[in-house]
């Protein structure tokens, strides 16, 4: 056997692997199991296991370290630091939050929004505020039913509904969908974006502006083909755009005041 060469050991740096990068398991980050394909955000993360819970509810517990994914690199995941702040901590909207606080008994209000997007989006913003007033939020498809949900649903004093709707301007089909069923008792309020993705400042995602897509053009898909993106719009919202929001401040205005609004509305006995 010839003898080993002193060069045997030697690997070129750019052959060696680097490791994958700490990340605190942070409340709301949303993580990824490429084992699994799960898809979750962080909901508690204990000594050795962060909790992750999907758009559907489900939770599921692994233990903290390497194996995930954020934001489409893989990361190790590591206990928070301790917040050394004295004082008081604030929720993801901006709210003062409420350490330890149980969830309210759901009312019998509801918010609806338009679209399985638009509820993320409020949940991981608002979600703090929603489960300490006690307020759920569903998710519409369209807004051409509202007046049939609306009379189903019934609104009276002590059971108030308020509707977010995207694309509320002037002339729209929107807006007179709107006139109709807004009353005492029933709240229809809307932001001008064309889609909940443009609630999103575009320097959060990376972008100069959101792209002017054509009338008549699929709205979502014709984005992603002009920023080079994926062609997956649920992997493009949950990686891509949610993934990279934190709070409120991440948000335009004109979404931030309505939801607000209808929190309002909605808690108002």
């Amino acid at each position: 056997m010839p003898p080993r060469s002193q060069y045997d050991n030697l690997v070129h740096p750019r052959t060696v692997k680097k490791p994958p990068v700490q990340v605190e398991a942070e409340k709301d980050l949303v993580v990824e199991d490429p084992s699994s394909g799960f898809v979750g955000a962080v909901v508690r993360c204990e000594k050795d296991v962060v909790h992750l819970e999907d758009r559907f509810g489900r939770v599921r517990g692994y233990p903290l370290g390497p194996g995930f994914w954020v934001e489409g690199r893989p990361v190790t995941l590591v206990r928070p630091k301790q917040n050394t702040l004295s004082g008081p901590q604030r929720s993801a909207s901006g709210s003062t939050y409420v350490v330890g606080a149980r969830a309210r008994v759901a009312r019998e209000g509801r918010i609806y929004v338009e679209g399985k997007h638009d509820a993320e989006l409020v949940e991981k913003v608002w979600g703090h505020d929603l489960r300490i007033e006690g307020v759920v939020v569903e998710p519409l498809h369209g807004v051409d039913d509202l007046p049939g949900i609306v009379r189903e649903f019934r609104p009276s004093s002590g059971r108030r509904l308020g509707v977010l709707v995207d694309h509320l301007v002037t002339g729209s089909k929107e807006t007179r969908i709107a006139a109709q069923v807004t009353g005492s008792h029933a709240l229809v309020v809307g932001h001008p974006f064309i889609d909940i993705w443009q609630a999103v400042k575009p320097s959060v995602v990376g972008i100069k502006a959101w792209p002017t897509v054509p009338k008549g053009e699929d709205w979502k898909g014709g984005v992603c083909r002009r920023l080079g993106w994926e062609d997956d719009t649920g992997y493009v919202w949950a990686q891509r755009i949610l993934a990279r929001v934190k709070t409120w401040t991440d948000l335009e205005p004109q979404l931030i005041g309505r939801v607000e609004e209808l929190i309002d509305f909605v808690t108002t006995d």
